[in-house]
């Protein structure tokens, strides 16, 4: 395939799917809107918490997972093969999802209690939600390995759309309460997964089963019983996953994932736990939200960026991968640009009625939040472009160190307005993450192993 038709579909593939996430942002915020008007403070403010927790451990046990599956499969698809064996990635998802279920009962009543304020249904929706988002984060890694990337954004709408539908009930006066609020949280990935018979139904008809070996494939078979090809041999079996380079993999990723959970959620959970005003850590919340949209809509670029960069690194080169990195942070650039003015403008107010809070929002603090938005996203780019080249680890530290001074800041009152401090934080934490992640990836180099088939395919 050559390079231009792929990024045609590549560019193909991230408009569909950005229309899908970009709407499941949307009906994201629109939950947290209702259910922000349709109960108390206090409890929109547990609602908050709860999902905090929650995505908290979704992001750092399973999204590695779908990292690992959709730049494995993408590789393979990239040298001809038509069959991925997923039973690593399966065994590691199913004990990431056990470890978390002993730790949640060892944990239950310190959560309960401290936690969810002596709300056992909150503790109870955020086991069965984070044990069923096993099967639906490892739907999404299969689908943007193979490049289905309608279905994914079918799969994170629907998501979206079932958990809104509980908080419109209650608007609706059909039920009430928080607890039939946080009953869709825990619903929703079991919805989602209704996209999934589509994805197997899509994948028969383009690859029947007596037609699943590739003819790439069989010519390699053919090259490696001649002679001179032990480098070949050797390096295609090196290329297999195993559990230890798929933990490995799977473990930094989770690094990574825990550290953009804290700078997304360790000023809620610090407020909350020092601020006097007990309705503090929602607004924080709120404005983080500022963040979290067009960070949940960027999962559409990142899902669909890491497999398109791991296939050009595998076939098209160095040049092709920094262009489709260039017009990405390019991009990123001009919209958060955008948004940043816009909250110079008309911040304060939208944030007002948006949420029915009466709260005197400061419009230079979320502008910074803007600017803070796009130098995460520019993070998240420069981040697969990383990954791509098998240099997980070292992204995992990168992430750890701008994780660690935004709560060492949060935890220091240079600053004692809270959410001030959240804001110049938030800032300062995530150009210093794009600095480090901007200099590894300009001293990156194309990943040993696919070096090595190269060469030996070269001979």
């Amino acid at each position: 395939m050559s390079a231009s038709k792929d990024s045609r579909s590549y560019g193909s593939g991230a408009r569909i799917l950005s229309i899908g996430i970009a709407s499941t942002g949307l009906l994201t915020f629109a939950f947290f809107s209702i259910a922000s008007h349709v109960l108390g403070e206090e409890a929109a403010k547990r609602v908050d918490v709860l999902w905090s927790v929650m995505f908290v451990i979704i992001s750092v046990i399973y999204r590695p997972i779908e990292q690992l599956l959709s730049r494995t499969i993408a590789e393979r698809r990239a040298r001809g093969h038509a069959e991925h064996a997923v039973r690593v990635p399966i065994a590691i998802q199913a004990g990431f999802a056990l470890v978390f279920l002993i730790v949640a009962l060892a944990l239950k009543d310190e959560l309960v209690n401290h936690v969810f304020d002596r709300y056992t249904v909150l503790y109870w929706v955020l086991v069965v939600g984070t044990l069923a988002y096993a099967a639906s984060y490892f739907a999404r890694g299969w689908l943007a390995g193979h490049e289905y990337f309608a279905l994914f954004g079918g799969l994170v709408l629907v998501e979206s759309l079932s958990r809104l539908c509980f908080a419109l009930a209650v608007l609706l006066g059909i039920t009430h309460g928080q607890t039939a609020v946080v009953l869709g949280i825990a619903a929703a990935p079991f919805v989602s997964l209704v996209v999934v018979p589509a994805a197997f139904a899509r994948r028969n008809e383009a690859y029947p089963p007596k037609h699943r070996g590739a003819p790439e494939i069989e010519e390699l078979d053919a090259a490696l019983a001649g002679p001179g090809t032990e480098g070949l041999e050797e390096a295609i079996v090196a290329d297999e996953l195993s559990l230890a380079r798929g933990s490995g993999f799977a473990l930094a990723v989770s690094g990574v994932m825990l550290s953009e959970q804290t700078l997304l959620n360790a000023a809620v959970l610090t407020v909350d736990a020092t601020s006097v005003n007990r309705a503090l850590a929602g607004i924080v919340f709120n404005v983080l939200l500022i963040a979290r949209a067009p960070l949940q809509l960027f999962q559409a670029i990142q899902t669909s960026l890491l497999p398109h960069l791991t296939g050009l690194e595998t076939t098209a080169g160095h040049a092709a991968f920094a262009h489709a990195i260039r017009i990405t942070v390019l991009a990123i650039a001009a919209f958060a640009g955008a948004v940043a003015l816009g909250l110079l403008a008309i911040g304060p107010f939208v944030m007002s009625h948006l949420f029915g809070q009466s709260f005197d929002y400061n419009r230079f603090g979320l502008a910074l939040i803007g600017l803070g938005m796009g130098m995460h996203l520019t993070s998240g780019a420069l981040n697969q472009a990383v990954l791509a080249r098998d240099q997980a680890r070292t992204a995992a530290i990168c992430w750890a160190v701008a994780a660690v001074v935004f709560v060492a800041w949060m935890l220091t009152p240079l600053v004692s307005e809270e959410l001030l401090r959240t804001e110049i934080g938030y800032l300062g934490a995530t150009s210093l993450l794009a600095l480090m992640l901007s200099t590894v990836y300009r001293r990156g180099t194309m990943r040993p192993q696919t070096a090595s088939i190269e060469r030996a395919i070269a001979r």
